[in-house]
């Protein structure tokens, strides 16, 4: 069974290549993180993977309190390591 990505409407807000910068390394395997993540309803704390980052931000892959899979590029100080 496939996992549901979150819709657009509840996606975190994701940071635009002028941001994020480069260059990108993807990862060879994802690192499990705990990262602040920013929807229309707030700031939330979430555990997931980080599947790329470039000395600035790190591309992450969460789960929501609903089950269903979604990405977003963030600030590198809004993640740690689990």
């Amino acid at each position: 069974m496939a996992i549901e990505q979150v819709p657009l409407r509840d996606q975190a807000y994701s940071l635009g290549p002028a941001q994020y910068g480069l260059p990108i390394h993807q990862a060879d395997e994802p690192l499990p993180v705990a990262a602040w993540i920013q929807t229309r309803a707030g700031h939330h704390l979430v555990e997931g993977v980080a599947v790329a980052w470039t000395p600035k931000a790190a591309r992450i892959r969460y789960v929501d309190e609903h089950g269903r899979e979604g990405y977003a590029r963030v600030w590198a100080n809004a993640v740690r390591r689990r």
